[in-house]
């Protein structure tokens, strides 16, 4: 994909899967619900939570984002970058409130503040800065 197609692709899905480097140098994987601000993934954690202390020993993190069943349908973009943590109250929040956004949906806005109100103080948000992206798109292949 081009550089226009994969950030549209990112702003409209709504999970990744990340991936940061555990202690023991193994692949600590889940899935989160992410936003982007200001052109960079960003999603929010627990601070207690396990990719929250690796980030914090390595901010070396993989971000998977991909939509699609069959083969011809297949889409996504691969992003090698490093995790910004912010621990800024207003800033978690804001971050927070994005991904909050995606996560619930258009239909549950009013549900978005008590959500960020009742979470945000036990949170740090991250913001990544892409290194390098790998992106694809089947829908493109010839024959399809």
């Amino acid at each position: 994909m081009s550089e226009d197609e994969t950030t549209s692709f990112l702003d409209a899905q709504t999970k990744l899967h990340l991936g940061t480097i555990n202690p023991d140098g193994t692949p600590h994987m889940v899935t989160m619900f992410h936003a982007v601000v200001d052109g960079r993934l960003a999603f929010w954690t627990y601070r207690a939570s396990q990719k929250a202390r690796n980030i914090a020993r390595d901010p070396r993190v993989t971000c998977l984002v991909e939509a699609g069943e069959d083969y011809f349908e297949l889409v996504g973009a691969l992003v090698y970058g490093r995790a910004e943590t912010l621990t800024e109250p207003n800033d978690v929040r804001y971050v927070g409130r994005q991904v909050v956004r995606r996560m619930l949906g258009p239909d549950h806005e009013s549900a978005v503040e008590p959500f960020v109100d009742a979470t945000a103080a036990k949170r740090y948000a991250y913001l990544v800065t892409p290194d390098r992206v790998v992106s694809w798109d089947h829908r493109k292949l010839t024959g399809n």
